[in-house]
């Protein structure tokens, strides 16, 4: 094979019909890919819908065939998307409270080997691997943000703890218990050892 072909199909191809359509189509593509994401219609159907919205805007309408390529491509689009929604709400489920600081550090990890493989067999480019650095930049960023964060929040709940620990020491004393069990409540509180 030539590389002029090569090149020519791994491009974007050219533009169908629906990629073609104008602005005012947007809506109209937003429903066709609800009806397709919903599978409640059947493809025929919603062509035929599709259609005759565009053409209560006078926009010339799609073929059968046009439309039947792009739903399949959304169509595939959607099912992938929905799986990775599953395999991570699945994932972050399992993980508990950490669940977003160990996702993120496993999406470091996955782009780094990514970088790392595309290296090793050569096919990557200075674009591409500029694009994988920045990924993995900004996902450092977010884990380092998030980890702060958390800091943050922790020291914030200890704070508040210590205020409501002194708050119920001192209404113990009022309440005219001794000093050992006022101060014997507030480590129960805390979760000293007592």
């Amino acid at each position: 094979m030539a590389d002029n072909e090569q090149d020519r199909r791994e491009g974007r191809g050219r533009l169908s019909s629906i990629d073609m359509l104008p602005e005012e189509a947007d809506d109209d593509l937003a429903w066709a890919m609800e009806q397709i994401r919903g599978r409640t219609m059947p493809q025929t159907a919603i062509v035929v819908e599709f259609n005759k919205r565009l053409a209560d805007r006078g926009i010339a309408g799609v073929s059968k065939s046009a439309f039947s390529r792009w739903s399949v491509r959304k169509s595939i689009q959607f099912r992938k998307l929905d799986e990775v929604r599953h395999i991570t709400s699945a994932i972050v489920g399992d993980l508990g409270t950490d669940g977003a600081d160990q996702v993120t550090v496993a999406v470091a990890e996955m782009l780094k080997v990514a970088i790392y493989e595309l290296l090793e067999t050569g096919t990557a480019d200075s674009k591409g691997v500029m694009e994988m650095a920045r990924a993995l930049t900004s996902v450092v960023s977010a884990q380092k943000a998030s980890h702060e964060h958390k800091r943050k929040l922790e020291e914030r709940v200890a704070q508040q703890m210590e205020q409501a620990a002194s708050k119920v020491e001192d209404v113990a004393r009022e309440a005219g218990m001794s000093d050992e069990r006022a101060v014997w409540m507030r480590k129960k509180l805390l979760g000293l050892r007592v």
